[in-house]
This record gives C-alpha cells, sequence and structure tokens, in this order.
C-alpha cells in the first residue's frame, strides 16, 4: 500500500511538472479544427494495422459527415487519391471522400534502426518529436492514434485534443518482462541476455553476464511499463482488438472503464464467397504477414520442409506461398534472408515468394490454399488467421494470444483448425491437413468459415460506431 501511495504521489508530480512547463510553450499555439486526425506514420505497411486505419476513417465518415479526416504520414508522396484508392485496391475499403493529408519529414526518429540500443525507448520519445510536428502543422478537436504511440498522448491533449486510440499491441507487456526473467531468447531479447551456457571455459563469465544483464532488462521493462501506464491512462477512449490485448493495457493503463474491446475488421464477407474446393494436384499452404522479425517466418520455411520430408512419396508434393508487405530496407532484408533459407533447405522450388500484392490478387491466392499458417508469438489478435477461415483454408496458428484465446476456439463442438508452438508441431498440423479426407477437409473448413463471421467488417463498423459515439458528440456541442 506505501509503495502504490509513493507512485501516485509520484506520477502526481511528475505530470504537474510536465503539464506546467509544456502548458506555457504550447500556450497560443492551439487552433484546433473540426477534424479527426489519424497518426499513422506507415500509410504503406499494408497489414492488419492499415486495414484498421481505412474502416475506421470511413466509420467515421458515415457517423458524422461534417468531420474532416486528416492522414499524419510520413510517406511523401501520399495524396487524398492515393490514399483513398490504397484502400480500395489493398484492402477493399471504399471511403466516402478522400482523407486530407499532412506530411511528416521526421519519421526517421521511430524507425527502429535509429534506435540499436533502448529501442523503445528511442522509438517512443522519438514519436513525441513525430507527433509535434504533425500537431503542429495541424491540430485536430480529436486525435486518433492507429499505430499505438501511446507517449503521443500527453502532448495531443496539452494540445486542445480529444484523444482516442485503437491499440492492437501493447509496446510493453507482462509476458515479455516475465520472459526477460526467465530469460527466453526472441527476437526482443538478445541471446547474450538470455543465454544459458554451460560449457566449461568461459562458462562463469557467460553466464555472470547473462544474469547481470537479464536482470538490466527486467529493471528497464519495468520502468518503461510505469511510464508506459502514465502515458497510456491520457487517452479518453482506449478500443482494443482482443482479449489478449485487453487483458494487458487494463493492467497496464489502469482505465478499464475507458477500454472498450473492438474486434478488427476482416473481410469475411469477400472471402466467404470463394469455393472451399481446392485444388488436390498441388496443395497449397499460404502465409499472409509483414516481413517483420516477430512473424517468425523462418519457422515457418522449416516445419515446411519439416513436413515434406516427412511426406510419403506417392502423396502430392505441396506449395508455400508467402505473401507480404515490406515498410523499409530492413523488411525488404528480412525477405531476401529468407529466400537464402528457402535453398538452403532445399525448398526453393516449393516457396513462392508475393511482395506487396494488390488485394484482388491476395484474394485469388486465398481462394487456392487448403491452410494458412501464422506463427506470431503472442500475436495480438491474428486478421491473417480470420481471413484464412473465411476464405476456406484450414489455420494452423500460434498456440498464444489473439488465435488460442478468441479465434482458433471450436464453433458448436466442431474443431476448425490447429495450434502449435514449435517447428515439430506446425510441422505434424500440416502433415494432418495433407493427409486429411477431402470430405473432412471441408468439413472443417465449413466450420472455419462459420466462426469467421464473428469478426466480420460490418462487426467491427457496428462496435466501433457505438465506442466512439459518446466521444465524436462532443463536437456537436
Amino acid at each position: 500500500m506505501a509503495m502504490e501511495i509513493l507512485l501516485w504521489v509520484l506520477k502526481s508530480a511528475l505530470w504537474a511538472l510536465v503539464f506546467s512547463f509544456l502548458s506555457v510553450v504550447i500556450k497560443g499555439r492551439k487552433n484546433i479544427k473540426r477534424a479527426v486526425g489519424f497518426f499513422h506514420p506507415y500509410t504503406n505497411d499494408g497489414g492488419g494495422g492499415e486495414r484498421v486505419l481505412w474502416c475506421a476513417v470511413k466509420a467515421i465518415q458515415e457517423e458524422n459527415p461534417n468531420l474532416d479526416c486528416i492522414i499524419y504520414t510520413g510517406d511523401h508522396d501520399a495524396s487524398p487519391e492515393s490514399l483513398s484508392g490504397r484502400a480500395v485496391d489493398r484492402f477493399g475499403v471504399e471511403l466516402l471522400y478522400p482523407p486530407q493529408v499532412v506530411h511528416l519529414y521526421k519519421r526517421k526518429w521511430i524507425e527502429e534502426g535509429t534506435y540499436p540500443r533502448f529501442t523503445m525507448f528511442g522509438q517512443s520519445f522519438g514519436s513525441v518529436y513525430l507527433s509535434w510536428e504533425a500537431l503542429s502543422k495541424f491540430t485536430p478537436l480529436f486525435y486518433f492514434d492507429t499505430s499505438g504511440y501511446a507517449f503521443t498522448y500527453p502532448l495531443a491533449r496539452m494540445f486542445g485534443c480529444k484523444v482516442i486510440c485503437y491499440t492492437h499491441y501493447p509496446t510493453i507487456s507482462l509476458d515479455m518482462i516475465s520472459r526477460v526473467w526467465e530469460r527466453s531468447s526472441m527476437y526482443n531479447n538478445d541471446a547474450l541476455i538470455s543465454r544459458r551456457v554451460t560449457y566449461s571455459g568461459q562458462s562463469f563469465a557467460w553466464r555472470f553476464a547473462s544474469i547481470w544483464l537479464s536482470r538490466c532488462k527486467v529493471i528497464y521493462y519495468t520502468f518503461f511499463s510505469w511510464i508506459y501506464g502514465i502515458v497510456g491512462s491520457c487517452t479518453h477512449l482506449a478500443m482494443v482488438n482482443s482479449s489478449w490485448t485487453q487483458s494487458h493495457i487494463e493492467k497496464i493503463w489502469r482505465i478499464p472503464e475507458r477500454t472498450k474491446r473492438v474486434y478488427p475488421p476482416c473481410d469475411t464477407s469477400g472471402l466467404q464467397v470463394l469455393p472451399l474446393e481446392r485444388p488436390v494436384k498441388t496443395p497449397t499452404i499460404i502465409s499472409v504477414a509483414q516481413f517483420r522479425p516477430e512473424k517468425a517466418h523462418t519457422l515457418q520455411l522449416e516445419a515446411f520442409s519439416v513436413a515434406i520430408r516427412k511426406l510419403d512419396a506417392e502423396s502430392p508434393r505441396p506449395k508455400l506461398q508467402f505473401v507480404g508487405s515490406c515498410r523499409n530496407t530492413w523488411d525488404e532484408e528480412r525477405l531476401q534472408n529468407l529466400k537464402d533459407k528457402a535453398i538452403e533447405l532445399k525448398v526453393d522450388k516449393d516457396v513462392e515468394f508475393y511482395k506487396n500484392l494488390v488485394y484482388r490478387d491476395l484474394v485469388r491466392l486465398l481462394g487456392g490454399a487448403i491452410a494458412g499458417i501464422h506463427s506470431m508469438i503472442d500475436e495480438h489478435f491474428g486478421i491473417s488467421v480470420v481471413e484464412y477461415m473465411a476464405a476456406g483454408a484450414i489455420p494452423i496458428a500460434h498456440n498464444s494470444a489473439g488465435p488460442k484465446m478468441d479465434i482458433v476456439l471450436q464453433e458448436n463442438g466442431q474443431q476448425i483448425g490447429f495450434l502449435a508452438r514449435d517447428v515439430e508441431e506446425y510441422a505434424d498440423a500440416i502433415l494432418k491437413i495433407l493427409m486429411m479426407p477431402e470430405t473432412d477437409r471441408l468439413e472443417m473448413a465449413a466450420a472455419a468459415r462459420r466462426r469467421a463471421g464473428r469478426f466480420s467488417e460490418q462487426k467491427f463498423y457496428e462496435d466501433f460506431k457505438a465506442a466512439i459515439s459518446p466521444i465524436l458528440c462532443h463536437a456537436s456541442n
């Protein structure tokens, strides 16, 4: 109790100091316009976050046509017409009218390559600088963050904005802290920190360094989590995309009364018209995800390689299709490394890569797949998993977070897919689908498609409008 009181006092003192200082700096700068400003620095990422952006813009245009929609983007070639066209071409979302665009030129301050160490802190405070540029150029009545930059919320409030956010994934979660305690190596936990060395000679030195670095990182994560809780609590409305995200946000931000779960929009209607019957000569498995480290594409490739080696000689040889987008040169490098890995595993002739596909081509590929694979640990929700199901492809998803808690559940007692954690489990799931009788596959695919209907785009619009209506009504006052 004493510690909680101390933290409350420190929190109050910190905010009093920050507000008193910045209020003086910002005083006189306020020129608030009746608009909704969407802070989305990467409008070309091509992932589920971008789909949410365009569906959110459309929902607000429908709910309150008198409010202008502004997009803050670091893509310098973006224009109202190009973004409106992209929403249709890439996601099938037709906006009522093109949004206005405010170009940002400080985006390098939120790029991961700018911060080789202390990346979370660097990107978070860099986002404040980028948000300052955005709000200085155009101050909207409503500031809407759709990219997870919670550190910008206090600044937006100081500019006089009502703050709304749609959080896909907490910047820091309790799971991340526990993994550092357990010294588990992941894409965001350096191997030196997580290493458990047992060989002689350097054993003691390596183990001491690993333990010491792990303890330091726990302190770093704990401190960051505390600050993240403070800035996140500044939002007037926090929409979250899954049960897993909601649980973590409520524990860290501690504003359950202002936290609403709104499942992301999935194109179930457009995909559900695809026939469930698939070509059997060359069964295809599809993987739809941005080429980012947390998506664990290498695990999928290794599992596919293991499955092929275990496959009977008489069985048709499957094909794996990677479909994703690249945001920058680091993503491009990851894609090339994946291609090299396919050659190393001797499955390059069975693997196809598709970068930055337009929406109609993605639908075509989904319509030919018998299964869809997903392997991100603690995926906040998993739009691609729902898209697999709606298209009639049996999902193989990671046994954690969104897919485990919300999506790959039984539908009226019928199994709809598989959950896996490591290469062997993924390979076994692939083999089960490949060896499954066609009648059983069709039955499972049909059940998966029925469940996908729970996460439709129409359902998103209904829940989204219900959540934002109390906030937007401020515009009428």
